[in-house]
């Protein structure tokens, strides 16, 4: 008689990389049920590991959120070198193509770019700020030499009323798109198609 088969015990998870997983998880969530919806139990669930692993992580809600967002803003400083790089030599190209990047950027990755900018979800982490820095670096260079200013000159407040500008005007345009708020100039055509059609002659105008 065949000895009975016993249930085996679930084995021990083992994440090649934990950390990742987890981030992984936390953008699936973020992105089914926005960041009012992200708790870090339900992360941990779709990760397969206990509600207490994050904590050893992260640290906290706020720690694996940070790290998202990190991420999110490290990626959108590739999409603003990208950009840039359509542009060529040509100052003016090199700006619109950075505010295409932006939005594209905040299409391709809605969840992220919606928490990069909650504080009162995220931890004043070191990294975070320098991760941000980056990402305004490079378009504080490309305002610079659009308006024909030397890396080497400090900061002024034309400089900067230019830079925030420049950051508003494709911000906004962002947030526009992704709430689907153009209604019907999108007409028959998807919000992507309508972006990529209508954000450069958008750009034109500021930076013609």
């Amino acid at each position: 008689m065949a000895a009975k088969k016993t249930e085996e015990a679930p084995a021990p998870y083992h994440h090649g990389d934990l950390h990742a997983a987890l981030i992984g998880a936390t953008e699936a969530l973020l992105a089914e049920r926005g960041i009012e919806g992200f708790t870090l139990r339900e992360a941990a669930r779709r990760a397969g590991v206990s509600a207490a692993a994050p904590m050893h992580h992260f640290g906290s809600a706020a720690g694996l959120l940070t790290e998202v967002a990190i991420l999110g803003f490290e990626e959108l400083t590739r999409c603003l070198r990208a950009g840039t790089e359509t542009g060529g030599t040509d100052p003016a190209r090199r700006l619109r193509g950075q505010g295409m990047g932006y939005v594209r950027f905040a299409l391709a990755y809605p969840a992220r770019f919606q928490l990069m900018f909650r504080k009162d979800r995220l931890t004043q982490d070191l990294r975070l700020q320098a991760a941000g820095d980056a990402a305004f670096a490079e378009l504080e260079q490309a305002v610079r030499d659009y308006n024909g200013w030397s890396s080497k000159k400090p900061p002024n407040r034309a400089m900067q009323a230019a830079a925030l500008g420049a950051w508003s005007v494709v911000h906004g345009f962002a947030h526009l798109a992704l709430d689907e708020k153009f209604g019907e100039q999108v007409g028959s055509a998807c919000t992507n198609d309508f972006v990529e059609s209508m954000l450069p002659e958008i750009l034109k105008q500021f930076w013609p």
